[in-house]
């Protein structure tokens, strides 16, 4: 999820960018006769793409946030536990890092053309959002159900036991193989280390042994 969105962000930041530098310096734009300065519906376009970037990161927030309170209602899982320490400081070094790269675009928008505050104002949020998102880190969680494994952090991952098939480990990353050759993976070392084991008798005993493969080979 956090990989997608980052890809879709990159997407329309780079003809923004390239259309803010234009703006900006005021430089021809010779296939419509004009220049950046003068290029017509400016307020529109930076007001529908500010729109743009804004769904996608609410999206993405969203989706955190809804994830971290789901994992922290302890009394409707069979197994929760707050992810590691060592993927807890990974995970707010990875917020630390975008929430810096964000501000610098947000502040190289701007400084480029006063007319994209709001599409700077839509990286600020981000930027706000990741650092409240990063006080939070105790809510860290990997949870267990019945039907489904939930793992909330930086990413929110669910891991349905319908359809399941087979369950692997290769060295840090658990693989769940479904039908129609469907195949979904959690890292894990999201799990502290003294609680895999406790982790992997739960999750086997929540699986139908009689179609689903259970390997704990690493």
């Amino acid at each position: 999820m956090n990989r997608f969105t980052n890809a879709l962000l990159l997407f329309f930041l780079l003809p923004t960018m390239l259309v803010t530098i234009y703006i900006g310096f005021d430089l021809p734009l010779g296939f419509i006769k004009t220049s950046g300065a003068n290029l017509p519906y400016r307020t529109e376009l930076f007001l529908g793409l500010s729109l743009v970037f804004f769904v996608i990161n609410l999206r993405r927030s969203v989706r955190r946030w809804i994830g971290l309170k789901i994992v922290n209602k302890q009394t409707k899982f069979k197994w929760s536990q707050p992810v590691s320490k060592s993927r807890k400081q990974r995970i707010i070094t990875y917020l630390t890092l975008e929430a810096f790269v964000m501000a610098f675009v947000a502040i190289a928008l701007y400084t480029l053309t006063e007319e994209a505050w709001a599409i700077a104002l839509s990286f600020l949020l981000v930027v706000v959002d990741n650092l409240i998102f990063g006080m939070v880190s105790k809510k860290y969680r990997v949870s267990l159900s019945s039907k489904a494994l939930i793992v909330a952090d930086r990413e929110v991952i669910v891991l349905y036991f319908t359809g399941l098939r087979k369950v692997s480990i290769q060295q840090q990353t658990v693989f769940f193989d479904y039908i129609k050759n469907i195949q979904l993976t959690f890292p894990l070392d999201c799990i502290q280390e003294g609680m895999k084991e406790e982790f992997f008798e739960i999750l086997e005993n929540q699986l139908d042994r009689d179609k689903v493969f259970f390997s704990k080979i690493k």
